[in-house]
């Protein structure tokens, strides 16, 4: 008889506490609402920080990534003022290893693509299909490279800093369904991070200024 009293009791304590667990639940989580989702704001704010950040650590890596003897002569961006760096620099563990031998900024088709620094054009013709334009940066060695573009100079020219050497083609784009430029920098046959090439003020690491164009 004790038994089946306090058997009786103890489902009666258990089917209030859940009654009480599944009410406060709802009241504390407040009423349902209809419509879009009240985070939905949240999560496209979140994912445009997440885009920013992305794009500031491709240049921030200028600086941890930054070559040892790579003189920083760079007066302006190969295309644009400032562009989003779509892909950055990532060095491979071998000459021939997997890896990103150069950066990529995006740039819509036809804009012009410049020189970053003064040199002399060693080539501007087509390599596996693509565009490519090579400039030997005067005095330093080191020669960058520029790709998919339609070349406007010609083996020998002469350039200087900001001169336009080509645009960015239509086609045979590097970044697949994004257009881009695909920025190279190299020494001898050992490639380089071209963002090595340009100082903190055009990295936007530091304040702005203004520097004099070498042309000879």
């Amino acid at each position: 008889m004790r038994r089946r009293v306090w058997c009786g009791v103890g489902w009666a304590v258990l089917v209030t506490a859940l009654t009480l667990i599944v009410y406060g639940s709802r009241a504390w989580a407040g009423p349902s609402r209809s419509g879009p989702s009240a985070a939905a704001p949240a999560v496209r704010v979140a994912a445009g920080v997440a885009a920013e950040s992305a794009r500031a650590r491709a240049v921030a890596g200028a600086g941890a990534g930054a070559d040892v003897g790579v003189p920083a002569i760079g007066r302006v961006w190969p295309v644009g003022v400032r562009p989003s760096v779509l892909r950055g620099w990532e060095p491979p563990a071998t000459p021939y290893g997997p890896g990103h031998r150069g950066v990529d900024l995006a740039a819509a088709p036809g804009s012009p693509v410049r020189a970053v620094a003064a040199g002399r054009v060693a080539f501007a013709g087509r390599v596996a299909g693509r565009g490519v334009v090579t400039v030997e940066l005067t005095g330093t060695g080191l020669r960058t490279t520029y790709e998919p573009v339609r070349p406007s100079v010609e083996k020998g020219a002469e350039v200087g800093a900001g001169d336009v050497v080509g645009v960015v083609a239509e086609t045979g784009a590097h970044c697949g369904a994004s257009a881009c430029v695909h920025w190279g920098l190299l020494r001898g046959g050992t490639y380089l991070n071209p963002l090595s090439l340009l100082p903190p003020w055009l990295l936007g690491r530091g304040p702005s200024r203004l520097l004099p164009v070498l042309t000879g």
